[in-house]
């Protein structure tokens, strides 16, 4: 499988794709969420290895998530969209495209625009400017956030204080434009959901908030996947996720393989959606199968089907 990593740096070379919002408080209170069922969202890196091999086109994303899975919220990413990143008339065409399909966008995953934790302050600034294009192109869309990675180089302290004032402007930006900024645990520090928090609280930005991911806790390791546990320094899930669920205004469902019961192999599913249930999170719950061992759609319908069954016996 194509790692993000090394995706991305194909990505720099050329683009796979064709050519207002209820703001949360920053903190709140944690109390049951009244949601029913769960409104599930498909991230688009769920169909990377069918994006790069070009056997679908990055503009027909809404259009396949609602007839080939039934999703009607979908999470772009970036990476697909480099060269149309500008262009305002190709974002009011993609929102027409999701509009006519019934489909809402919800956010885009943003990678590769430079560290938001940079300690040098004129490269953190040209990283917070970086990110202002797609902060643009989401608005665009209708969306209410993109996804940032919190990444920089340095001590604990200085990461403290370059992500204080990396993540802050950028957020300073996001409420002129209504729109979030969503952290998310992508490996290193970013994983260490405690001190992220502590981030986010000092910061104090009520546009400034998390997208949790089951999956990406590893602690020694860019992106921090923990598929096949072959990390061996792990924040344990359980605890990131409650770290982070009290600024959550999305969740990324992370998934690698099932045993024969539809379980995921690794995660408890049981017990993180019973994590988000339990708190104050009425947002979308988006599908990201990122597994080796089953084609894409296999992986996501595998995913969708087991969020439903799990939630279905909540307490």
């Amino acid at each position: 499988m194509t790692s993000r990593r090394s995706f991305i740096k194909k990505s720099a070379l050329g683009s796979v794709a064709l050519s207002t919002i209820n703001v949360l408080p920053a903190y709140p209170s944690l109390s049951r969420t009244n949601m029913t069922a769960p409104k599930i969202s498909l991230a688009q890196w769920s169909l990377h290895r069918a994006l790069e091999k070009r056997e679908i086109k990055a503009v027909d994303f809404a259009s396949i998530a609602k007839k080939s899975y039934g999703i009607h919220a979908v999470e772009y990413v970036n990476q697909f969209y480099v060269d149309q990143a500008t262009d305002k008339g190709f974002w009011s065409q993609m929102k027409q495209r999701a509009d006519d399909q019934g489909v809402k966008s919800l956010l885009i995953m943003v990678d590769n625009e430079g560290d938001l934790g940079n300690p040098d302050d004129t490269e953190r600034k040209i990283a917070v400017e970086n990110h202002y294009k797609w902060i643009d192109a989401a608005k665009i869309l209708g969306c209410h956030s993109i996804r940032v990675n919190a990444f920089g180089k340095g001590s604990r302290q200085q990461l403290h204080t370059a992500l204080i004032d990396g993540l802050g402007s950028l957020a300073e930006y996001g409420a002129a434009q209504n729109i979030n900024v969503l952290v998310e645990n992508h490996g290193l520090h970013t994983s260490d959901g405690k001190f992220m928090v502590g981030i986010l609280k000092t910061v104090g930005s009520s546009f400034l908030g998390t997208l949790p991911d089951f999956g990406n806790w590893c602690l020694n390791a860019e992106w921090g996947s923990t598929q096949n546990n072959k990390c061996n320094s792990v924040y344990d899930r359980y605890q990131g996720v409650a770290d982070f669920l009290p600024f959550a205004k999305g969740v990324s469902a992370k998934s690698y393989a099932f045993d024969e019961a539809g379980n995921e192999t690794i995660m408890d599913y049981q017990k993180l959606l019973q994590m988000v249930k339990d708190s104050d999170f009425d947002g979308h719950i988006g599908i990201e199968f990122e597994g080796e061992t089953m084609g894409e759609p296999e992986g996501i319908r595998a995913t969708k089907a087991l969020i439903e069954k799990v939630w279905k016996g909540l307490d």
